[in-house]
């Protein structure tokens, strides 16, 4: 199958709300922790094409026009230095297409972003521990794990 990697569109804001309930789904959610798709549709417009963006996003669009994944990134300071990073958020290819390279392609699409842009030193991104799918990918691709860092959370409702 022939797909497309290019920048996500305004156009593209209800599609990627629907990407995003599947990714939900993906890791877990159910159907009472969904956001109703309209909320869905209006945060995706703000992050992606708000004033300032607040994330930016490579998407994957089959032959028919149909979204089949994305990664989901936003650009990080400071990272080594003074220098920044890209951040990766969010890689997902759906079940449909996946182990066709797909992944491969928008980690080399990533690292190319992040190359070209003056004064980013590095890509980086993190999976979850008991993702061994995510884990292996990241391997096959020659990716290192790095130990050390602890991440921690807390809602904004909370803080």
């Amino acid at each position: 199958m022939s797909v497309t990697i290019r920048p996500a569109e305004k156009r593209d804001v209800p599609a990627v709300a629907e990407l995003i309930e599947e990714i939900e789904r993906f890791y877990g959610a159910t159907d009472t922790s969904i956001q109703p798709l309209e909320e869905r549709r209006t945060q995706v417009e703000e992050a992606l094409f708000g004033s300032p963006p607040l994330a930016s996003a490579l998407l994957v669009e089959d032959e028919s026009g149909d979204i089949t994944g994305l990664a989901a990134y936003s650009f990080l300071w400071p990272a080594a230095g003074s220098s920044h990073s890209l951040f990766l958020k969010e890689l997902y290819v759906r079940d449909t297409v996946r182990r066709q390279g797909i992944g491969a392609r928008l980690m080399d699409e990533l690292r190319a972003i992040a190359a070209a842009r003056p004064g980013c030193s590095r890509v980086e991104w993190m999976t979850d521990s008991d993702n061994p799918g995510a884990r292996a990918f990241y391997k096959s691709l020659g990716f290192a794990e790095f130990d050390g860092k602890i991440v921690y959370r807390v809602d904004s409702g909370t803080a």
